[in-house]
């Protein structure tokens, strides 16, 4: 008998064979037992429910989507009404209350339609009294404001408009006439006053066309040119005067008002 040890058997198995060839043998392990934590649950239903998701979203076709999306965008927009929905619908309308409606309306209609009219006729008043516009036309600028001469017993006072004997005059602006006649050196002349004072001047008349009083509008005819007076030549003399005080140069002031002889 040997008094050798007894040989320890090595506990393996064995892979099944492939190709002809031995597996390689590995030994056996033990398993640990993992207990999920309450966090480690919550997580893997999240994971769950987003798998889950996907899933019925790839298999949900194109249709049924389209008609949640309608059914969602209705709730936000109010969609159509159906016949379940409370809608007050009157069908039929009391005569006498459309009538009285028609008349209340077509009331407002021409009381907003008057008021347009005052407003723009006020508009259109207020420009044309603050309008200005040329005395006479066929004429040619001579002797200008402040200039010296002997036919004058001072500088002059004016700026004249000559022309053919005859032509034209009109008020530069709107205002009343304050004097008419002759007055020695000026000839024939005619005085309007504006609203704000200032007189115009209109002088060496062939005859005047208003009387005192007379209310004129810018262009309305007031005379004609003429050589009465003091003159050379048929002519108009203008002269502004604010406040009825010294005559300043008209050709200034009508630039003011937009006109330039």
């Amino acid at each position: 008998m040997s008094s050798s040890a007894p040989k320890r058997r090595l506990d393996v198995r064995q892979a099944p064979r492939s190709a002809g060839k031995r597996a390689a043998v590995r030994p056996r392990r033990r398993r640990r037992t993992l207990r999920p934590s309450p966090a480690m649950v919550g997580a893997f239903v999240l994971v769950v429910a987003g798998v889950g998701a996907g899933a019925v979203s790839t298999q949900t076709d194109s249709d049924s989507l389209a008609a949640s999306y309608q059914t969602i965008s209705a709730s936000y927009t109010g969609g159509a009404p159906d016949a379940s929905d409370d809608i007050d619908i009157t069908e039929d309308l009391d005569p006498e209350v459309l009538q009285e409606q028609t008349e209340t309306q077509a009331q407002q209609v021409m009381q907003a339609q008057a008021d347009l009219t005052r407003r723009a006729q006020e508009a259109a008043d207020e420009l044309e009294s603050d309008q200005w516009v040329i005395p006479v036309t066929g004429y040619r600028l001579t002797a200008r404001f402040g200039q010296s001469s002997s036919l004058w017993s001072s500088t002059h006072t004016g700026v004249d408009f000559a022309g053919p004997s005859g032509s034209t005059i009109v008020s530069v602006a709107a205002g009343t006439v304050t004097e008419t006649g002759y007055d020695g050196a000026y000839g024939n002349k005619t005085v309007i006053t504006l609203e704000d004072g200032t007189e115009i001047w209109y002088a060496h008349q062939s005859r005047s066309a208003v009387n005192v009083g007379d209310q004129v509008a810018p262009g309305e005819t007031i005379g004609y040119t003429g050589s009465t007076g003091n003159v050379t030549g048929p002519h108009l003399h203008l002269e502004v005067r604010p406040g009825g005080g010294d005559p300043v140069d008209p050709l200034t002031v009508l630039a003011e008002h937009g006109v330039n002889p």
